[in-house]
């Protein structure tokens, strides 16, 4: 039986941290549009292939965070949560919903997409059911709070700070430090899922941006591709200079085998001037000088 934890709130707000009942009515609202859902699964997908996702971590999208507040249940489903302890579920068993403290940590992050017909991301309600700000700001005191407008590519990030949210500067890319995660959140214009518009994405220290599977694999293929072309131009001026010097000594192969497609090509260009190993030697020793 999961323990009850119960913590007071100003107004004389209690709340107790416990799981919902196994036949507790989730609320089934509708998915406003399909590109909410590909927005948190991007974001989720570039941490899976990054290698960050452990299975002690919850991260989910339209998934209920729940609390018992002056004993009425609330259940608020941010369109982005990220947990980064959570206790584990019975082998075979379906998460529901997650109850903080109850069930593990607190959501370290959570983001909202602006809907087109209101802006309840915003909402500071105070009485019950809660506006969502309001609920992650002082019931579940969640450190970071991101709101997206994917129409105009407007990105804010709020931290929790002494208890209520303070609107954080982005970097001079343009980014948000999400520290918890230790990657980068920022906004980039392209195509997904046959979808062009603004999307979410992640870089890392370094500022390279983390790719999405379809972009791996493209990235693979054309290095596959040049790949096999340099060691098609390779085998072409091996061949050339065979014939023009006969064998060549095994530590000049072993640099021209190494050379780069840039310096492979000058070769290529200046084989016509070559003699002897010597001047091949030369040649080598100059482009690495």
């Amino acid at each position: 039986m999961t323990q009850t934890q119960v913590a007071s709130l100003p107004k004389s707000y209690t709340i107790k941290w416990e799981k919902l009942p196994d036949d507790f009515q989730l609320p089934d609202d509708p998915v406003e549009n399909i590109y909410h859902p590909l927005l948190a699964s991007a974001l989720r997908e570039i941490l899976e292939i990054a290698g960050f996702i452990t299975a002690s971590m919850l991260i989910a999208s339209n998934f209920g965070i729940c609390a018992n507040v002056n004993e009425k249940i609330v259940v608020k489903a941010p369109d982005w949560v990220y947990i980064p302890n959570v206790l584990p579920v019975a082998a075979g068993v379906i998460r529901r919903s997650y109850t903080p403290h109850a069930e593990g940590d607190v959501p370290a992050v959570v983001m909202e997409f602006l809907s087109d017909t209101e802006q309840s991301e915003y909402s500071a309600k105070s009485t019950y059911p809660y506006g969502k700000w309001y609920y992650y700001e002082h019931i579940l005191q969640v450190p970071i709070y991101v709101i997206f407008d994917p129409n105009d590519g407007t990105l804010e990030v709020h931290d929790l700070v002494e208890g209520h949210y303070q609107l954080r500067q982005p970097d001079a890319n343009g980014r948000y430090l999400i520290a918890s995660i230790g990657l980068f959140l920022g906004v980039w214009q392209g195509t997904k899922a046959e979808v062009t518009g603004n999307w979410l994405r992640w870089w890392n220290e370094s500022g390279n941006l983390l790719p999405w599977g379809v972009e791996r694999v493209e990235q693979s293929l054309q290095e596959g591709i040049e790949q096999g072309r340099m060691q098609e131009k390779l085998a072409i001026i091996n061949r050339l200079l065979a014939r023009k010097i006969g064998a060549i000594a095994p530590d000049l192969q072993s640099i021209i085998n190494s050379l780069s497609a840039t310096v492979l090509d000058e070769l290529s260009e200046a084989l016509l001037d070559f003699s002897n190993e010597t001047d091949i030697a030369t040649w080598l020793a100059q482009r690495q000088a």
